[in-house]
């Protein structure tokens, strides 16, 4: 096909151009999607016409969509408070919210978590229940870890944070990582849960003595590290049902839209991992601070995930 020919069956594509440029303010995301892709395309159509040669009316016409079209995303990209409130407090609540594979992975994880510790706690009925899940060796670790009340001083903390950081965003990656595949995701999800209510439920016997300095440690930045945990898995699996189910799409266009869908998870998730990891730096070594003072943490933290993923999170309409 001759490249005059070609240009002339774009025309309908400049004009849809021009009609979003229009109402560049108003697009949703799918619309200025379709905005961003017509902009790079009309930008190879003036190429073209300029290498070809084509009528002087053509190529000064691109020339004048492509200049205004510049002007509208340079414009754009001036900070707009408004719109980023938008997207934190509105969009990404209620896309997590309703997301079928982060309500997958909080049943599953939730509901593990709290059968474990219940299991590793009753040890007169399941007496081999928390060496069986979680090893004896890892037991006497955590028993010597917290045989002395968390304390520390304020450069160590400071270390300590950082290290927090980098190891919760390590298990982050690894369920998200494992979610890709799918059931070694969910296998990845339930074996953490299972391990983690498993500690919790032995730390919390009665015989335990070690368990009040645990409890003293964990509950302040718990919350937010669960959650996170939860989050990423659940955004893996998103995309790993992306090439599993692509539905009428082609595999890689099904990855390729769900991971735009799945970027805000993985953001708040981080987001939750960060604070976590400031809490479990800076809050919960310090032994000075009663315990109710960590618990008020909790409740906080608590409230707050509930506010901005409930409360924010549920539809509006």
């Amino acid at each position: 096909m001759k490249v005059a020919q070609l240009l002339e069956k774009r025309r309908q594509n400049w004009h849809e151009l021009e009609q979003l440029c229009l109402r560049v303010g108003s697009l949703n995301a799918a619309e200025y999607s379709r905005f961003s892709s017509l902009y790079r395309s009309v930008c190879a159509d003036l190429a073209l016409a300029e290498s070809y040669q084509l009528p002087h009316n053509t190529v000064q016409y691109l020339h004048r969509l492509t200049g205004k079209v510049h002007n509208e995303l340079y414009r754009r990209r001036q900070f707009n408070l408004q719109s980023v409130m938008d997207v934190l407090f509105q969009e990404v609540p209620q896309l997590i919210f309703r997301d079928r594979s982060v309500q997958i992975a909080f049943g599953i994880f939730w509901g593990l978590f709290i059968l474990s510790a219940t299991l590793a706690y009753m040890k007169n009925q399941f007496p081999s229940y928390a060496e069986e899940m979680i090893g004896q060796a890892q037991i006497e670790v955590m028993e010597h870890n917290f045989k002395d009340e968390p304390n520390r001083s304020l450069e160590d903390n400071m270390v300590m944070a950082s290290v927090y950081i980098w190891n919760n965003t390590g298990i982050g990656m690894k369920v998200f990582s494992w979610g890709l595949l799918v059931v070694p995701g969910l296998f990845e999800l339930a074996s953490n849960a299972l391990q983690i209510g498993a500690a919790f439920g032995y730390m919390a016997r009665p015989d335990v003595e070690e368990g009040k300095n645990f409890f003293h440690f964990v509950t302040a930045h718990g919350p937010f590290e669960l959650t996170a945990i939860v989050l990423s898995a659940g955004a893996g699996l998103k995309l790993g049902m992306s090439w599993v189910a692509p539905g009428d799409l082609a595999r890689v266009e099904s990855m390729r839209k769900v991971g735009r869908e799945a970027l805000p998870i993985m953001g708040a998730a981080a987001v939750m991992f960060f604070f976590a990891a400031l809490i479990e730096g800076f809050i919960s070594p310090f032994a000075v601070l009663p315990f109710w003072v960590k618990a008020g943490v909790s409740v906080l933290s608590t409230i707050l995930l509930m506010f901005y993923f409930v409360v924010l999170g549920f539809p509006k309409d």
